[in-house]
């Protein structure tokens, strides 16, 4: 038991000494302040052009299946709301005012959407058929998305991934261990450092996506509609963005207790 501890230990420390502290953004009325780990030799620039060429090869692929949607009324909207919400990133961070923003719709029953590292943004068209999302749902959605980009969640699993290898790399070699001590220490890790940061990346784009919906003049409130829309249809077979964004009760308690940080920026805009 105390070898497996040391195991545990030892691949925590290899792994944060691959890494430095980092604050992708600033913490915004709603007071997002969480350091996080980054890999030193994983740049923000490599992971943004790794996921350019894959988006952009998604979207070759889409395009030839003629389900890529450039000209309807929805898209248009898509586009108008990523407009207002990207406006509104370089509260959070600066430099994304220069990141080379693409929003695109697809024709899919697919509940889903994603904005990917350096702002490049996937909406499909089942989200907003079958829930019938308004503009500040769509918004909701978006600004959530939106705000896992500017936070580098996709940078920060990486790093972790490429820190576990590391760990169980460098652990085993260091102390000989077998393949079922090495597996106990990847257990470890992967517990005690990836889970608990994954619960709060879900959090801090609930929080800084409301934000972002409210000073481009959606109202926040859309977040709790939007929540519950979704756990209503989670009920049969479970749409993809529940399988990685699940609502719970403590999910809408949480957007519920931010709503008033942001009500002011969101009189705010509609006034302005």
């Amino acid at each position: 038991m105390r070898k497996s501890f040391v195991v545990g230990a030892l691949s925590a420390s290899v792994l944060l000494s691959g890494c430095q502290a980092v604050n992708t953004t600033s913490a915004g009325a709603v007071g997002v302040e969480r350091q996080q780990y980054m890999f030193s030799m994983l740049s923000t620039d490599q992971v943004n052009q790794m996921y350019a060429q894959s988006y952009q090869q998604t979207l070759g692929e889409a395009s030839s299946k003629g389900v890529l949607d450039k000209t309807s009324t929805d898209a248009r909207r898509v586009r108008a709301i990523a407009d207002r919400l990207i406006a509104q990133t370089p509260k959070f961070r600066p430099d994304a005012a220069q990141w080379q923003w693409e929003v695109n719709l697809i024709k899919s029953d697919e509940l889903n959407a994603n904005c990917g590292p350096g702002g490049k943004i996937f909406f499909y068209s089942g989200l907003i058929d079958k829930l019938k999302l308004s503009d500040d749902e769509i918004a909701a959605v978006m600004g959530h998305e939106i705000a896992h980009a500017l936070r580098e969640h996709g940078r920060e699993a990486m790093s972790k991934a490429y820190g576990i290898e590391m760990a169980k790399t460098g652990a085993g070699a260091l102390l000989g261990l077998g393949q079922s001590s090495m597996a106990l220490a990847d257990t470890v890790v992967q517990y005690s450092l990836t889970l608990p940061n994954s619960r709060s990346n879900e959090n801090e784009a609930d929080l800084i996506g409301l934000e972002l919906a409210a000073r481009a003049g959606y109202n926040p409130n859309a977040a709790i509609t939007l929540w519950n829309k979704m756990t209503a249809v989670s009920g049969g077979s479970q749409p993809e963005f529940m399988s990685t964004h699940p609502a719970s009760a403590s999910r809408i308690e949480a957007l519920e207790a931010a709503i008033p940080k942001v009500m002011p920026l969101y009189e705010q805009a509609r006034k302005s």
